[in-house]
């Protein structure tokens, strides 16, 4: 089975997102968070978040790209419970049990794409508001795509 974690490049995300997501925690697309947003709820920090921010589930932090990898299903568990958890804490689930089966649902529902893609595969997403709800659109770029030169500028002494 596959998951994403979350992965940097750079330092960017550390200066766009609230809370940025830790390297190598799992991540999923966290849409939930933005279920009840509006227009006037996209400034700033948390516009960058809603755009293009993965949710890691160990720090509930934000990230922009993840990288698709195996996952035990002995961790998915315990993703399960920590993010059940946290639906209770945040969002005023009644109890971790009651929150489980959403919790296992969002997990589920990010294997199912992981398990469309090679292991190494980069993810991201971009989101916007419709009068449906929140659409979210995914990218993969493969892993021989996944080129250094994409995400870096590389200079010489001249330079």
């Amino acid at each position: 089975m596959f998951l994403a974690r979350a992965i940097h490049f750079d330092e960017s995300d550390q200066r766009v997102f609230f809370s940025p997501a830790r390297t190598g925690e799992w991540a999923i697309s966290g849409g939930f968070e933005f279920s009840n947003w509006s227009d006037a709820d996209l400034t700033g920090k948390a516009r960058q978040a809603f755009a293009n921010g993965w949710l890691g589930v160990e720090t509930f932090g934000r990230v922009t790209f993840v990288a698709v990898t195996q996952i035990e299903p002995s961790e998915m568990k315990v993703l399960a419970q920590h993010l059940a958890q946290h639906f209770v804490d945040i969002y005023g689930a009644p109890s971790v049990e009651a929150a489980l089966p959403v919790a296992e649902e969002e997990l589920r529902q990010m294997a199912d794409l992981c398990a469309e893609h090679e292991a190494n595969t980069l993810l991201t997403v971009a989101r916007e508001l419709t009068e449906g709800g929140v659409k979210e659109q995914y990218r993969a770029i493969k892993p021989a795509e996944a080129d250094l030169e994409q995400f870096a500028i590389h200079t010489t002494p001249d330079s």
